[in-house]
């Protein structure tokens, strides 16, 4: 199939479209390199440099195209609080740009990049798809805004969609191709790890008084190339059953932060320097995923665990001290 992949040159949407390549499909890339970087973008894959929100760029990038993978977005809960207006620009109003575009030249299948900050505050855990949609950062409202789009959009006929609604995606590619560099960083797994490597001033865990058995927010990590798989299986899926369906990606399995920080000590063998703070606006305290609904219907299942996402971030990131400026500058 022929693929645009939004944000194709950001974290997961650049570990995805190795993965479609891998799959056989034919892949174009649109991104506006904001916060991408055209060196995670393989050779040989168009890159069109800009955002969803130019309808021109968008009508040129999805020529030819059947299908489109939509990642493109700001991703920082934190930085949504701080700046909710720019959030809801960005991942509705000019995402809605790209559908419109869809419309016109005729493409009607879309994969979601949504998240888990659709739910906010859980009330309870694992929690599924059919889980009250109640988010408490603007992230996770803009996220859902976009959904209603989709679920508007399949009622009149216009699209057929997946959403999948992920927890927290962590690791590098497991061949050391790719890796996570984000400006700024704020997933605790790369953190954790340049604390260990001697970078920076530390790691701050964001209060430690939740209700949870070491008083720490715990998260369900998923391995990027387990959710690149899953992307590429939903879009073969994407054509089966409802017009819009929505499936949770996780791995089932909670970590706390401070567990998070044991194993990167462990499988480094070096100290991860750490500090508490206060607690950030928009962290529910526990997060873990039902992913049972994306087992039965894409035949999705994880198989890279924690061990695994510090191993590859370690490696990526000892190899990778300036992250893809070092690889552009021996390219």
């Amino acid at each position: 199939m022929k693929v645009l992949v939004t944000g194709g040159a950001g974290y997961i949407g650049s570990h995805t479209v190795l993965a479609l390549l891998e799959a056989g499909h034919e892949v174009r890339v649109l991104d506006s390199l904001f916060r991408g970087h055209a060196a995670a973008v393989p050779a040989g894959v168009e890159l069109v440099e800009a955002g969803v929100g130019d309808a021109e760029a968008c009508a040129r990038a999805l020529s030819g195209t059947e299908a489109v993978l939509h990642f493109a977005g700001l991703l920082s809960v934190a930085e949504s609080v701080r700046e909710p207006a720019w959030y809801h620009r960005v991942n509705v109003t000019e995402s809605e740009v790209l559908l419109v575009a869809m419309e016109r030249a005729g493409v009607r299948r879309l994969v979601f990049s949504s998240t888990c900050a659709t739910y906010g505050v859980p009330v309870q855990v694992p929690i599924d798809e059919s889980h009250p949609q109640k988010p408490i950062s603007p992230y996770g409202a803009s996220k859902l805004a976009f959904e209603r789009l989709l679920i508007e959009r399949a009622g009149a006929g216009r699209l057929r969609s997946i959403a999948l609604r992920y927890f927290n995606a962590a690791g590098c590619d497991a061949r050391g191709r790719l890796g996570e560099d984000h400006h700024p960083e704020d997933h605790i797994v790369p953190l954790a790890v340049d604390a260990a490597l001697g970078r920076g001033p530390g790691l701050t865990i964001f209060g430690d008084d939740y209700a949870t058995d070491d008083g720490t927010c715990v998260r369900d990590f998923i391995h990027v190339d387990d959710l690149a798989r899953a992307h590429v299986l939903a879009l073969a899926a994407v054509d089966r059953g409802e017009a819009f369906q929505a499936y949770n990606l996780g791995s089932e399995k909670g970590y706390s932060v401070r567990e998070v920080v044991q194993a990167v000590e462990r499988i480094s063998g070096r100290t991860v320097p750490v500090t508490v703070g206060p607690r950030r606006p928009g962290d529910p305290p526990r997060l873990v995923a039902a992913a049972g609904r994306a087992q039965a219907a894409l035949g999705f299942r994880t198989e890279l665990g924690l061990d695994a996402i510090v191993e590859h971030t370690l490696r990526w990131r000892e190899g990778h001290p300036k992250g893809y400026a070092d690889r552009a500058a021996t390219a």
